[in-house]
Parts: C-alpha cells; sequence; structure tokens
C-alpha cells in the first residue's frame, strides 16, 4: 500500500506532517512537486514559466485592480506590502511593491489575493479562469479567504497523483482519494474511489462518488476502516 500526502502545501510547511506520521510520499504545492517526506528533498517538480508568470500578473491586475501578489520558488516565499499573508506571517521580511521585481525564477506556485476581500476566492477563481485559464491552472482551497492558487498549466493534484501512481503499476481503479475543497476536485474526479468530506466545499460532491463524514467525526478514518476491514 502507498500512502500519498497530497496537498498545496510547499515543502517549508511539511515537516509537520513528517512529525506527526512518520511515513507516506507527498505531492506539495497542489501537484507542482514530487516530494520526498522522510529525506524532506524535491524529486521532481512542474513549474511555471517566467513568461507565464508575468502575463499571469498583467492581465490579473487588469481585471483585478485591488489584487495583489506572492510566488513562492525553491526555499523562497516573497509577496507584495499588499499581499497580507495568514500562513505565511513572518517569512518574507522584506516584501515589495510590486512582485515584477521578484518573478526571476521559474516558480512552483503562485498565489494572488485580495486583501480586502473585495471578492471571495470562488468569485475570484471565476474571474481567473477567463482571465488567464489558457495560461495557468487555477485554483483555491479555502472558500472563506480571498485567495488563488497557481500552477502551470496543466498541473494539479490529480494530474500528478495518476501521473505517479501509474510508475507504481497503479490505475485510477487502485486509488482512494479524499478532499475538500476545488484543488482537490482534479483528485476527486480522477479517482474510481473518492470521498468528499462532508463538510468542505459546497460543489467538492458533484466530483467525488461518495462523501465522508466531517472531519471533525472522524470521516476519513471510518472510511479507511471500512476499506480495510479493520476491527471497530
Amino acid at each position: 500500500m502507498e500512502i500519498f500526502f497530497v496537498t498545496g502545501r510547499p515543502p517549508r510547511w511539511m515537516r509537520e506532517i513528517k512529525e506527526t506520521f512518520g511515513f507516506g510520499n507527498a505531492i506539495c504545492a497542489n501537484g507542482a512537486m514530487h516530494y520526498d517526506l522522510l529525506g524532506e528533498r524535491v524529486i521532481e517538480e512542474w513549474l511555471i514559466p517566467l513568461e507565464n508568470q508575468f502575463e499571469f500578473v498583467k492581465r490579473m491586475r487588469e481585471a483585478v485592480p485591488s489584487i495583489s501578489f506572492a510566488t513562492e520558488y525553491g526555499d523562497e516565499f516573497h509577496h507584495e506590502s499588499a499581499y497580507i499573508p495568514r500562513w505565511d506571517v513572518g517569512v518574507d521580511n522584506s516584501p515589495v511593491e510590486r512582485i515584477e521585481s521578484k518573478l526571476t525564477k521559474p516558480a512552483f506556485k503562485m498565489l494572488a489575493r485580495c486583501s480586502n476581500f473585495e471578492y471571495t476566492s470562488d468569485e475570484l477563481l471565476e474571474i481567473a479562469k477567463r482571465e488567464v485559464g489558457d495560461l495557468v491552472t487555477i485554483t483555491h482551497s479555502n472558500a472563506g479567504e480571498s485567495l488563488l492558487e497557481i500552477s502551470a498549466l496543466g498541473v494539479s493534484k490529480g494530474e500528478t497523483l495518476a501521473k505517479l501512481t501509474a510508475r507504481l503499476g497503479f490505475t485510477a481503479s487502485d486509488v482512494v482519494t479524499f478532499g475538500d475543497n476545488p484543488n482537490d476536485f482534479s483528485m476527486l474526479s480522477w479517482a474510481e474511489r473518492s470521498w468528499a468530506m462532508a463538510d468542505g466545499h459546497r460543489d467538492a460532491p458533484k466530483y467525488s462518488k461518495f462523501v465522508a463524514d466531517p472531519h471533525h467525526l472522524d470521516g476519513v478514518a471510518i472510511v479507511i476502516e471500512q476499506l480495510l476491514e479493520l476491527p471497530a
């Protein structure tokens, strides 16, 4: 049995996962990175080309003037002064006025935020798909935020999970997935046994085959025990 922690997290956030579980493989940054969880090293990554980064920022500034940006490459995280981080507070101590000055390398992930909450994440996602869907893959992982997560075109959790499991000799019929937000939808759609969390995004059940109990009621554990026929 192979376990993959498939997440939007960057590598710098994975140590707590390693320390909590002590096993498994990892797919980070919404599919942009195959990460050796226990060895703490990047195995393979699929990056956003520089020209696509600049064009993405240009088009989104025109479509949403209040938007601000951050970018991630290597072990670095950079953001604009107008971009107010919630989870990476203190990581980038030298924010810039415009992110273009930090677009110097292919990035595994970019982020776009309306720190004034002018739009919800769902509303921003609709705008971005229309404006830049030909350049990059756009998703989000929190409907209560005003935040988008951006990967290279064609890169998603589902695409990378399919690729890596195929290398191990598995197909969609062998894989079980759990997810709760739009960045999980590709993975839920692909796997033949997939569960959306009952307390997740309202659209998640449209992409999954089944629905698990809410996370605080141990929905994932209940399904896994049933699948493995473990005693109660």
